[in-house]
């Protein structure tokens, strides 16, 4: 029979949904029943891309006995952390405090008045690893439950306070009158370069060692600071980087889109889950390398990984879905990998060139099977194979479909098919970088019909307010700090790349909102969730660059950028304040604060403000967008705008201006781009 999970629109609470364990969604009747019957709660954390989670599920939660077990002892909560990314940010928090370590699933344990007492991860069936057996854990934290409850509560509520605690995060005090210039210095965006090259693989691009995550906002940090400094050091890196995922297995060879990591430092083996904000942020800064180098191999994994978007990840109604799993049929990958028989069977007389090519044997290149990669460059393989370089690239490009034909008739990965707020804002802003960078009018419009897909079906009423998820006509949860940061710079971007300033208006609307409804007592940083949401213990304050960008390093971005538009004086202090409250956290840890570094670099750069009038100021903003101007404010319009100050007052009928302005100080307008370049 179907738990409670039956009712919920999440694919991972599905999955779970005809498990044994009596599940519970997050809710007020979890918790009565915990207070009524006084039994701890087991909230178990997850997603649906998550191969360890499904790995749970089989050993244990479809395990009739295991089950009893918990049902017996526990109120059981499951929960998707896509969905509710403010419970799993408070219990993965409350877990590193416990254990050293996070991960998921994450399994923790709570009083009935939902405040942490114990955790972990992964736990198998019977004990190995090092780890104790579920079956052990269960019995062992229901006995400490009732034997031990007031050393219990009393670890409850320190770990408790220590949440709270945290959300101080060792800020520094600001004067507001010292000069921007001063507070910010080209010697701290020296010093973070030095910082990131570091931490960098030298050999095979990235940054740490094994796992591998992309580190796209380190690849961006030193792409943007090369532009400033010229410093060949931090640019080859980012493009190493860059080259060795595009050549990886992390990346696929053959449907296009990158995995979430990698799991050795070749980047050959990935987790092979594919997820929506990755391939976003991996859009953006492969879009600024061509930008910067011109190389086609940029644009063409640009273009790859957005037909990946376009084909597999797009909804009917034009948003975009969350993930792909790593598992089909119960094996991690096995949708992706080849024998070397396979291949010569589908492709016949190519075959042999294309094994050479992605480098696939008979005894494999992983696990006795092969994932497709590029170890070594197409000329060296062709001389190998005595082919001239267009012999071997023409035999690929021919590969390809084939190869994708006969993959898809394969068991699909699971699909999660729900529309969350941020993710979708992150492709946006991807999708108008790439409208710019290649010139691409689809991806216009492929991101302005998902944007109205979010403010058709995502709003709240008629307010400045959004929900997080979407599904089926179904939008759930009240939109977090993330969602909110993400949706602001989409906007953005949205305006600067079809000039409709209606998306700037609706981004001032959207951040008047936040700076009410999630900003702090001080009013400098924001709350990850909004006033008045009471089924969290704590209102934390996140400012971590993680796997997506930190909602208080994007805002600090858009404030400082619409202040500037709207000469709102207040979001620039704002802005400031809240950069150079970290200012030396950010300084020594600017793998960790890819954003905020990106932010102390802009300060220092300055940007150039553009104003574009006249009958073609479209097609001049098309121009500016294709330039490598990453920082850039550009505004356009047919004729005068008031209440724009870039705007107002410089139309000249019948010709068509670009002005570049620093504080609304512009030097004489041009007319064409390539009177431009020398003044930017």
């Amino acid at each position: 029979m179907a738990n409670r999970l039956a009712k919920e629109s999440s694919p991972y609470l599905l999955q779970h949904a005809h498990n044994p364990v009596d599940w519970f969604p997050w809710g007020e009747e979890a918790f009565e029943k915990a207070l009524s019957e006084d039994k701890p709660i087991l909230v178990s954390i997850g997603y649906a891309a998550c191969h360890w989670c499904h790995v749970m599920e089989r050993e244990s939660f479809e395990n009739e006995a295991t089950a009893a077990l918990m049902n017996e002892h526990f109120v059981n909560i499951k929960i998707d952390r896509e969905e509710r990314p403010d419970i799993d940010h408070i219990y993965m928090d409350a877990l590193q405090a416990m254990a050293g370590q996070g991960g998921w699933p994450l399994n923790v344990f709570l009083l009935p008045n939902r405040q942490p007492f114990y955790g972990g991860t992964y736990f198998p069936p019977a004990a190995a690893y090092n780890r104790p057996s579920w079956q052990e854990v269960l019995l062992a934290v229901s006995d400490a439950f009732k034997t031990k409850r007031a050393d219990i509560e009393q670890q409850a509520s320190n770990l408790t306070q220590h949440l709270e605690n945290s959300n101080q995060f060792g800020l520094e005090a600001v004067n507001s009158l010292i000069p921007k210039e001063e507070l910010f210095t080209m010697a701290q965006c020296d010093s973070m370069a030095l910082a990131v090259l570091g931490q960098a693989d030298k050999e095979w691009g990235g940054f740490g060692r094994a796992p591998k995550f992309p580190g796209t906002f380190s690849i961006q940090y030193l792409l943007r600071y090369y532009r400033m400094k010229k410093d060949e050091a931090a640019l080859q890196q980012a493009l190493l980087s860059l080259d060795k995922m595009i050549d990886g297995g992390i990346n696929d060879q053959l449907g296009g889109g990158f995995a979430r990591y990698s799991t050795d430092e070749k980047w050959l083996a990935p987790h092979f889950e594919k997820m929506l904000y990755d391939n976003a942020l991996l859009t953006d800064v492969l879009c600024e390398a061509y930008q910067l180098t011109g190389q086609p191999r940029y644009a063409r994994a640009v273009k790859e990984t957005l037909g990946f978007i376009e084909r597999e990840m797009t909804s009917p109604e034009g948003g975009f879905y969350s993930a792909l799993d790593a598992d089909s049929e119960g094996v991690e990958g096995k949708f992706y990998v080849w024998s070397e028989e396979e291949i010569l069977e589908v492709l016949g007389d190519d075959g042999p060139a294309c094994c050479a090519y992605y480098d696939v044997s008979r005894h494999g290149n992983w696990e006795d099977v092969n994932i497709l990669w590029m170890p070594r460059p197409l000329a060296e393989v062709a001389a190998g194979l005595a082919m001239s370089p267009e012999e071997l690239e023409a035999i690929v490009e021919r590969s390809r479909p084939k190869l994708l034909e006969a993959r898809a008739k394969r068991v699909r990965p699971g699909l999660d098919d729900k529309i969350l707020l941020g993710w979708n804002a992150l492709m946006i802003h991807a999708l108008c970088k790439a409208a710019g960078a290649l010139g691409e009018e689809k991806y216009v419009q492929m991101a302005e019909r998902a944007m109205r897909l979010v403010l058709d079906k995502m709003r709240r009423g008629d307010t400045p307010a959004f929900w997080h998820t979407y599904k089926n006509g179904d939008a759930r949860y009240p939109a977090f700090l993330d969602d909110y940061a993400a949706l602001i710079r989409a906007l953005i971007a949205l305006q600067e790349v079809t000039g409709n300033l209606a998306w700037l208006q609706e981004a001032k609307s959207v951040t008047n909102y936040v700076t009410a409804q999630f900003g702090d007592d001080a009013g400098r940083y924001f709350f990850y969730t909004e006033a008045g949401q009471s089924d969290v213990i704590v209102r934390k304050k996140e400012i971590y660059d993680g796997a997506v960008p930190s909602g208080n390093a994007v805002m600090a971005h858009n404030l400082w950028h619409l202040s500037i538009v709207y000469d709102e004086k207040s979001w620039a202090e704002r802005a400031l304040a809240m950069t150079g409250g970290l200012g030396q956290t950010v300084m020594r840890y600017p793998t960790s604060f890819g954003v905020w570094a990106g932010m102390v670099l802009r300060l220092v750069q300055g940007e150039p403000e553009l104003a574009v009038t006249g009958p073609a100021y479209l097609e001049r903003m098309r121009e500016l967008n294709s330039l490598y101007l990453p920082y850039k404010v550009m505004l356009g319009a047919e004729g005068d705008v008031e209440g724009l100050p870039l705007l107002a007052g410089r139309a000249v009928e019948g010709k068509t201006l670009i002005y570049i302005c620093r504080e609304y100080r512009c030097e004489r307008p041009v007319e064409y781009i390539s009177e431009i370049n020398n003044l930017i």
